[in-house]
């Protein structure tokens, strides 16, 4: 069966066609969102805390600040785009139309991915309207922007599925993506923590994204790198092979 590139097309530009109808929602209130944090807390951290480890603490919110928009933002266009076609009922057109379920992810995780790349740049060039930014390791960041944009897609599709109302669609999100990203180390150095406190925070998978991002601006990193690639590379496998059951299955699609 070959690969039907007008199908995966024609759904990826109809979701690309609703970020542009709510333009407001999808790009501005985030970086108007982001600008706030990075005002708020450059001014009162910034005062207290002139850098970390050499680094000027403005400098050091913006990959943070990237990688906190980019979690909630990926999570929330993927998980509304498929959510959308189950409410209205329109879930069974594509279930039935010919395109495989490989072809429909690309489509939905691409278009969501696609559109958190580009608010994670936009708030890449806001940042640097504040604070002057250094990437030592640009391919590197942009390898982790896309590993993470579409590790995070595909969880939100995942979620999509799974939630049978917009409560369940927003459960995941407030409860458990954001808690885990404010405590990831966006706002400070792990080296800040007691050893105790700092030992907890290990367990936490998002500070191995947000170090790792890190460490491609300014070359440091609250843990390996090489911990960092494990991490992502180990939770884009587990939501592919949940998406790939999920196919299978057709748990909560043909229901």
């Amino acid at each position: 069966m070959s690969f039907n590139h007008h199908g995966v097309w024609a759904i990826y530009t109809f979701e690309m066609a609703r970020a542009k109808r709510t333009l407001w929602q999808s790009l501005v209130a985030p970086v108007i969102t982001t600008s706030l944090y990075f005002v708020v807390f450059g001014a009162a951290m910034g005062g207290r805390l002139s850098d970390v480890e050499g680094v000027p603490y403005g400098a050091f919110l913006v990959p943070g600040l990237i990688m906190l928009s980019l979690f909630t933002q990926s999570v929330s266009n993927a998980s509304f785009g498929i959510y959308f076609p189950k409410f209205s009922g329109t879930i069974y057109e594509i279930l039935s139309a010919p395109i495989s379920p490989l072809e429909a992810v690309i489509a939905y995780v691409g278009a969501a991915a696609t559109k958190s790349v580009i608010l994670g740049l936009v708030i890449l060039a806001t940042g640097a309207c504040f604070v002057p930014i250094t990437i030592l390791h640009p391919v590197w960041m942009i390898g982790f922007l896309l590993l993470t944009a579409i590790s995070f897609s595909l969880l939100g599709f995942i979620l999509g599925i799974w939630a049978r109302s917009f409560e369940e669609l927003q459960f995941v999100p407030l409860l458990i993506i954001t808690p885990l990203t404010f405590l990831g180390g966006v706002f400070y150095s792990l080296d800040m923590l007691s050893p105790l406190w700092r030992t907890v925070t290990l367990f936490n998978p998002v500070v191995y994204l947000i170090s790792g991002f890190r460490w491609s601006f300014y070359g440091m990193a609250d843990v390996s790198l090489w911990w960092s690639v494990a991490i992502s590379l180990g939770f884009l496998a587990v939501c592919t092979a949940i998406l790939w059951w999920i196919f299978k299955t057709g748990y909560r699609l043909k229901a």
